[in-house]
C-alpha cells in the first residue's frame, strides 16, 4: 500500500476518456456530489483565520498525509422500479436512469473543489460514491484512485474519507463537547482519555466552538455552529479527505461564509483534500473555492477554476456576463449551452504537475478493532445521559407508574376475598390484571420518538465503524433494565398493597418481577417496530394495531376454545396471555384449597363452598403451576424482538448511504 501515498501519474487523456457504465443498481439513489482539490502549500506554517466573534491562532505543527483523489469515467445508473404485481411479459421494461455519465476529475490536497449544478444533477450521488457510501456489488475499483492507487472497496474509502451529510444527525440532549467526546471515544480507541480530551479541546478551538462547548446541540446554538459540530464529528479521527454535502444549505450568508472560511483554513493548514457540493455560492464564498466541477444531467460541463469558466463564457462562447452576476451564477442560466459545448473548448483538463514531494511511508491499515467492553461502556454512558436529560420521558414514565399504581389501587381498594356470597373478588382481580397489562404495555409508546431520533445517528456511526450494532443493542438493554425496574417498583408497590392481593412477600416479589418483564417486553416491541417504521405517525399506528391484536387474543375477551383455528396462532404469540396467566397463578395457587365463595343456609347453619382457588385456575385452563414457564416465554419474547431489531438494523446499516 506504500504506492497509494505517492503522487499519481495522471495525464489529461486518462482523466477525460469515456468508458462504459461502472455502476448499476435497481434501487433509487440520492443525489450525488463531488469535489476537487489542488496541490498542497508547503510554505505556510502559521496562519490566522476568523471564527464567529473570535480570532484563532492555529499552529501548523503536524500535517495530514496529502491525498490526491482521481475519479475516472465514473458512471452510475438506476433502474426505475415497476409495480411488483405487474407480471405482464409484454409490458416494457422499466427505463434506465443515468444519474452520472462518465464523470472525471482530480481533487488535490490543500484545495477546495466545489461540485455545482442544478438540483437532480447527481451531485449527492457522486459525493456518496467517493466517500464509500455505496454497496459493494455496485463498486468498481477502476473508477476511483487515491494517490494513484485504485480504491479496492468502499470500506477503504470510508477509512480515508470523512463525510458530512446535509442533515445534521446529532443527539440534541448532548452538549457540543460531549458530542465530540463520544465521537472521539468511538473513533480514537488507541488514544488515552487525556489525549482524547486534548484532541477535542483543540478541535473545538479549530472549529470556533469553545464558547458553546457546554451548550446542548439541540438548544441555543446557531445553525452554523450546529453545522460545525457535524463537521467536527467526522473530523475527529483527522481524515485526509473530507467531503461535505451542501455544508452551507439552510445557513444565512454570514454563517455560510464562516463555514467556508473554516474549510479553507483546514485545507491549507492540514493539507486536506476537501470536496463540497454547493448550489450557487455567493461572490465572497467563491474566493475560498479553488476549482469548480459543474454538472448538468449527470455530465461534466466544466472542470476548472472560476477564471477559466469566465474565459470560456466570454472568449469561447462569445457571451457577455451581466454586471450583477458572477461567472458561476451566469453559467447556471446558460447551463444547456455549456452542456452542448462540453466536448469542445469548454471542457477544462486537469494535468497533475510533477513535484518533488517526498514519498511518505504507507501507514499500516489499522483494522479498527471493536472492543466490545469499551464500546459498551461508552454507549451506556451516552444512553444514560440521553435518558436522564429527556425530562419528558423520565417524568412521563414516573408519573404513569405512580398515577397508574395509586389510581388502580384506589379504584380496587375494596376488593377482598368475600366471606360469603358475591364473586370473591375474582372478576375484579381478573379485570385489574387485564387493565394493568394494557396500561403497562401501551405506556412505552412515548419512547418511540427517541428511538427514531437515535436510529439515524446509529446508521451514521455504525456504518462508519464507530461501533457495532450489537454493542448498541446490548448497551440499550443494560441501561433500560434498571430504569424499567424502577418503573415496575413504582407501579407495583401501591397497586399491590392497596388492592390487597396475595399477602405473601414472595407473591409480591413475583408480581413485581412480572410487571418488570411486561415493560421489558413492551420496550423490545417498540424498539423493534421503531426499526421498521419510517416515521412517528406510521410507527405509532403500527404499535397500537399490534398491541390491540395481542390484547384481543389474550384469552380475556375470547377463550382459547372459541378462537377460530386460522387465528389460533395469535393466542400463542400474544404478549398479554403469558403475564395474565402468571398473575392469576401467583394470586390463587397458594389458596387452591381455600373457599372463595360459599353459600350459608340459615336454617341448617351450614356453609356450602361454591368457588375455590382451584376452580378459578381451572376456568382459565391453569391446572398446574406455569409461572416460571411463562417467565421463560416472556424473557424469550424480550430477547426475540431485540434480535429481530438487531437483524433489521444490521441490514439497514449495510445499505445506508448516510
Amino acid at each position: 500500500m506504500a504506492s497509494c501515498f505517492q503522487q499519481p501519474d495522471v495525464n489529461e487523456d486518462s482523466v477525460n476518456d469515456d468508458t462504459t457504465v461502472l455502476f448499476s443498481t435497481s434501487s433509487d439513489s440520492p443525489e450525488a456530489e463531488s469535489f476537487t482539490l489542488s496541490p498542497p502549500s508547503s510554505s505556510s506554517t502559521f496562519q490566522l483565520y476568523r471564527f464567529p466573534s473570535q480570532t484563532v491562532a492555529h499552529q501548523y505543527s503536524s500535517k495530514t498525509a496529502a491525498y490526491t483523489v482521481s475519479v475516472r469515467n465514473l458512471s452510475y445508473t438506476i433502474h426505475q422500479s415497476s409495480w411488483p404485481w405487474n407480471k405482464n411479459p409484454n409490458e416494457p421494461k422499466p427505463p434506465i436512469i443515468n444519474i452520472l455519465k462518465s464523470v472525471s476529475f482530480v481533487a488535490r490536497s490543500s484545495e477546495i473543489l466545489a461540485v455545482v449544478g442544478p438540483s437532480g444533477t447527481g451531485k449527492s450521488t457522486l459525493l456518496r460514491i467517493i466517500s464509500g457510501r455505496v454497496r459493494d456489488q455496485d463498486f468498481d475499483p477502476k473508477s476511483i484512485s487515491l494517490n494513484g492507487c485504485a480504491a479496492t472497496s468502499p470500506t477503504q474509502l470510508k477509512k480515508k474519507c470523512g463525510f458530512v451529510a446535509q442533515e445534521d444527525d446529532l443527539l440534541p440532549l448532548l452538549t457540543v463537547k460531549e458530542t465530540l467526546m463520544f465521537s472521539a471515544k468511538f473513533r480514537l480507541k488507541e488514544m488515552t482519555s487525556q489525549e482524547r480530551e486534548e484532541r477535542v479541546e483543540i478541535l473545538m478551538q479549530e472549529l470556533g466552538l469553545a464558547h458553546v462547548a457546554d451548550s446542548f446541540v439541540g438548544g441555543r446554538i446557531s445553525g452554523g455552529e450546529r453545522k460545525r459540530v457535524s463537521i467536527g464529528v467526522d473530523m475527529i479521527h483527522d481524515p485526509p479527505i473530507l467531503l461535505l454535502d451542501e455544508p452551507t444549505s439552510g445557513l444565512d450568508s454570514t454563517s455560510a461564509l464562516q463555514v467556508m472560511e473554516l474549510l479553507s483554513s483546514m485545507a491549507i493548514l492540514k493539507q486536506r483534500t476537501i470536496l463540497v457540493s454547493i448550489h450557487q455560492p455567493s461572490y465572497r464564498i467563491l474566493q475560498y473555492i479553488t476549482n469548480l466541477l459543474i454538472l448538468s444531467r449527470g455530465s461534466v460541463v466544466h472542470n476548472g477554476s472560476l477564471e477559466s469558466l469566465e474565459d470560456a463564457i466570454v472568449n469561447k462562447l462569445g457571451l457577455k456576463i451581466p454586471v450583477q452576476l458572477n461567472a458561476l451564477e451566469f453559467s447556471m442560466e446558460i447551463i444547456s449551452t455549456l452542456e452542448e459545448d462540453k466536448y469542445s473548448s469548454l471542457k477544462a483538463r486537469y494535468v497533475l504537475s510533477d513535484n518533488d514531494r517526498k514519498k511518505e511511508d504507507a501507514e499500516a491499515e489499522l483494522m479498527q478493532s471493536n472492543y466490545l467492553m469499551c464500546q459498551l461502556e461508552i454507549l451506556c454512558e451516552r444512553f444514560w445521559k440521553v435518558i436522564y436529560r429527556t425530562k419528558q420521558l423520565l417524568l412521563a414514565r414516573t408519573m404513569q407508574a405512580l398515577v397508574g399504581g395509586f389510581g388502580l389501587g384506589s379504584v380496587y381498594i375494596k376488593v377482598r376475598n368475600n366471606d360469603g356470597g358475591g364473586g370473591g373478588g375474582v372478576a375484579e382481580r381478573l379485570g385489574l390484571f387485564a387493565f394493568s397489562l394494557s396500561f403497562l404495555l401501551s405506556s412505552t409508546v412515548e419512547a418511540l420518538p427517541i428511538y427514531l431520533q437515535e436510529r439515524r445517528v446509529l446508521m451514521k456511526e455504525a456504518s462508519r465503524g464507530a461501533y457495532r450494532v450489537s454493542s448498541y443493542m446490548i448497551a440499550n438493554t443494560i441501561v433500560f433494565l434498571p430504569f424499567l425496574f424502577s418503573v415496575a417498583i413504582l407501579f407495583s408497590v401501591p397497586v399491590y398493597w392497596l388492592v390487597g392481593l396475595n399477602p405473601s412477600f414472595l407473591a409480591f416479589a413475583f408480581f413485581t418481577f412480572v410487571v418488570w418483564l411486561i415493560v421489558l417486553m413492551a420496550s423490545s416491541l417498540v424498539l423493534f417496530l421503531s426499526a421498521v417504521s419510517p416515521d412517528f405517525i406510521s410507527g405509532n399506528s403500527l404499535i397500537c394495531t399490534v398491541l390491540g391484536a395481542f390484547f384481543l387474543f389474550s384469552g380475556y375477551f375470547i377463550p382459547k376454545e372459541c378462537v377460530p383455528k386460522y387465528w389460533i396462532f395469535m393466542y400463542y404469540v400474544s404478549l398479554y396471555r403469558y403475564p395474565l396467566d402468571s398473575l392469576l397463578v401467583n394470586e390463587y395457587w397458594s389458596v387452591r384449597g381455600d373457599c372463595l365463595v360459599y353459600h350459608q343456609q340459615q336454617q341448617q347453619q351450614q356453609h356450602y363452598c361454591l368457588l375455590t382457588g382451584n376452580d378459578v385456575l381451572k376456568s382459565r385452563g391453569l391446572e398446574r403451576d406455569t409461572r416460571w414457564l411463562n417467565v421463560g416465554i416472556m424473557v424469550g419474547f424480550f430477547v426475540f424482538y431485540r434480535v429481530l431489531c438487531w437483524i433489521i438494523l444490521v441490514r439497514r446499516v449495510s445499505k445506508t448511504t448516510i
